[in-house]
């Protein structure tokens, strides 16, 4: 039984049914596939990601490899634009960013030199304020950070752990992407389709609309994938894991487009973080395109766990639970309070499954020995 038809439950599927040849039943309570990586055309005909735009990027090639076997790719390299001081600037921050603010012409070794001129030295890096400041200094940490981290997260970068900002680099040369991975693309006909043919086994049986908890009195099961919320998994017996969420509001408008590029950040400006455009990432051709505003809310479906020391300590609690569960593989972001990227949950399923597929035929090797 496999509880979540996301990235994980639905690798896990696919791979123990096509490879062992197990039978699988994957219990989802949404009423679709594909996890928040769900994507389905609006009511203008245009492909949009209901939960945000889900950009595929990995440096991973045995990841790439796998997925590619349920769908060709369309070459796609993310950039993003940030609105500040009435511009619209790159975002990570590299040398254009700061030559246009600044009205600088520095070059890329002046750059290096520039940053270590404003950057503020801290004896321990503990928050995600301390790694700006300490890489870019106070002024750059303002137009960029502070406001954009208030809005997403409900708490200042003073207030989180250090991984939150450490994950957006800062670049010297005048690159633009977003990303820098290996391998950057978006599935050709969308993330669904390839869910869709994932699933496909005959091995594989999904139900949809359904809390597991309905249903596995009823159905034989040997071993459970859990991909929720670990801490509703125990009913929330330590207490309640934070989440941040997001609230979409999504607008079709009459033009072929609306900005230029897939995503515009607001770190200062409006109650909403980012505004992307579709259209931009799906390639897709169209009278109209469709944009969506993101709203970061303390409620709502669980995204993002808020990376705070004393929420890893109440995971680390609900994990130290799960080591005497033998019949249940915990797997994914919500299961393991992680905040994982996309191909890095694939990469965990594909490891989960190796330790199953080795714990499978030590049962079949005993079995043979006791035959």
């Amino acid at each position: 039984m496999i509880v979540g038809a996301g990235f994980a439950g639905s690798v896990l599927a696919e791979r123990l049914a096509s490879q062992l040849g197990q039978r699988v039943l994957v219990v989802e309570k949404r009423p679709h596939i594909g996890g928040n990586a769900y994507d389905c055309y609006d009511d203008a005909g245009i492909l949009i990601h209901p939960y945000g735009p889900h950009i595929f990027h990995t440096n991973s090639a045995d990841v790439f490899e796998y997925l590619s076997q349920f769908t060709a790719w369309r070459p796609y390299q993310h950039r993003v634009l940030a609105s500040v001081d009435g511009q619209l600037v790159p975002m990570p921050i590299n040398l254009d960013t700061v030559n246009r603010l600044y009205g600088l012409n520095l070059t890329a070794h002046e750059l290096s030199a520039y940053f270590e001129s404003v950057a503020e030295q801290k004896e321990q890096i503990k928050t995600s304020e301390d790694v700006v400041v300490c890489k870019v200094g106070r002024d750059l940490y303002n137009k960029f950070f502070r406001g954009y981290t208030r809005k997403q997260w409900g708490l200042d970068p003073s207030e989180l752990d250090a991984s939150v900002t450490a994950r957006v680099p800062t670049r010297t040369n005048r690159d633009d992407r977003y990303f820098t991975d290996t391998f950057q693309a978006m599935p050709l006909h969308g993330y669904t389709r390839m869910f869709e043919k994932m699933l496909r086994h005959p091995n594989i049986k999904v139900m949809l609309n359904t809390d597991y908890r309905e249903v596995m009195q009823w159905v034989p099961w040997r071993h459970m994938v859990y991909t929720g919320p670990i801490d509703a998994f125990f009913d929330h017996r330590h207490g309640k894991l934070p989440y941040r969420s997001l609230r979409f509001e999504r607008v079709t408008l009459p033009q072929e487009r609306f900005q230029p590029v897939g995503t515009v950040n607001f770190p200062n400006d409006y109650a909403y973080t980012r505004v992307s455009e579709f259209k931009h990432l799906t390639g897709q051709a169209h009278a109209h395109t469709s944009v969506v505003y993101e709203y970061p809310c303390g409620e709502g479906d669980p995204y993002y766990p808020v990376p705070r020391p004393e929420n890893a300590e109440l995971y680390r609690r609900y994990e130290a639970e799960t080591e005497g569960l033998q019949h249940v593989s915990f797997v994914g972001r919500l299961a393991t309070y992680k905040y994982y990227n996309m191909d890095q949950v694939v990469a965990q399923a594909l490891t989960t499954f190796k330790k199953l597929r080795a714990r499978h035929e030590a049962g079949v090797r005993e079995d043979g020995a006791r035959g």
